[in-house]
C-alpha cells in the first residue's frame, strides 16, 4: 500500500514517517485490496492533530484525532481507522451469510412437480398451415419451423379459443 504523508507546521523525521507507515500498515490485515493511504499531521497551538484517510475500491475511510503529543494523535487516528475497517468487514460478512430461520426449519420440503416430455417432429410451414393443423387436432400447442424466417415458433390455443404465436428472441446481454 502506498502511503502519502503530509505535515503542516512541523518537520517529518524518518522515525515519524516509519511510525505512520507502521500504523497505517495495520489496515492491510482487514483488507488486501486497500489501494493507498494518506496521513495529514498538524500542529495547532498546543494540540497535535492527525488525520488518516484510507482509500479502498468503492469505499473511503477517514479518521481525525487530536491529542497533546503527535504520537498519541497518530495512535488515536489509527485506532479509529481500524474500528471503521473492522465494522465494514463484519458488515460485508453478515451480508453474505445464508439466512436460516426457525420457521424455515419446520417447513415441509418443496413438492417437486412432475412433467412429461413429448417429442414432436418440426415441419416447415406457414402460420396459416400451422393453424389449420392445430384446429384439426386436440392438442393445445404446435411447434413448427416458419418457412419465411427459418425459426422455430410455437402456436398455442388460448382459453378463449383464439390462437397465439410465440416467437423466440435472443436476450440481449447488457
Amino acid at each position: 500500500m502506498e502511503i502519502q504523508l503530509t505535515a503542516k507546521q512541523l518537520k517529518i523525521t524518518p522515525a515519524l514517517r516509519e511510525y505512520v507507515q507502521q500504523k497505517m500498515g495495520k489496515t492491510q490485515k482487514y483488507f488486501d485490496h486497500i489501494v493507498w493511504g494518506q496521513a495529514f499531521l498538524f500542529v495547532e497551538k498546543r494540540s497535535h492533530k492527525a488525520e488518516m484517510i484510507v482509500h479502498a475500491p468503492g469505499q473511503t475511510f477517514r479518521a481525525l484525532a487530536t491529542a497533546a503529543d503527535l504520537y498519541s494523535a497518530i495512535d488515536l487516528a489509527s485506532d479509529k481507522i481500524d474500528a471503521q475497517l473492522k465494522k465494514h468487514k463484519e458488515r460485508i460478512k453478515s451480508r453474505h451469510k445464508p439466512k436460516t430461520s426457525d420457521t424455515m426449519a419446520g417447513a415441509m420440503p418443496p413438492v417437486l412437480t412432475s412433467f412429461t416430455v413429448s417429442r414432436q417432429p418440426v415441419a416447415p410451414m406457414t402460420p396459416e398451415q400451422a393453424a389449420a393443423e392445430l384446429d384439426g387436432s386436440e392438442r393445445v400447442f404446435l411447434v413448427y419451423l416458419d418457412k419465411d424466417t427459418d425459426q422455430i415458433h410455437v402456436l398455442y390455443r388460448r382459453e378463449d379459443e383464439s390462437l397465439g404465436i410465440v416467437n423466440p428472441v435472443r436476450k440481449i446481454k447488457r
